[in-house]
């Protein structure tokens, strides 16, 4: 695994993230695993999931590596309301 300064900005309204290397955005992750292929993709060869959640290297904002949306888990921040409920 390469030794780059990764940044991972907070997740947008649209979903997922921006990424940056080095100074320079390397493109938008919506899992783990989407972050784990543009670092594979751009030097990070054989790095795995567990490589990338663990990294010193990579800065991340607005969240970890369990984050990749705004609004966080709809079921539990907005509940489902039932017909005839107020």
């Amino acid at each position: 695994m390469d030794e780059s300064s990764v940044v991972v900005h907070p997740p947008t309204a649209a979903g997922g993230r921006r990424v940056w290397l080095d100074g320079r955005p390397l493109g938008v992750a919506r899992s783990l695993r989407a972050l784990t292929r543009l670092l594979n993709e751009a030097g990070w060869e054989g790095a795995d999931e567990v490589d990338v959640a663990e990294s010193p290297v990579i800065e991340w904002h607005g969240g970890g590596p369990e984050t990749w949306s705004a609004w966080g888990d709809p079921w539990t921040a907005h509940p489902p309301r039932r017909a005839g409920l107020t």
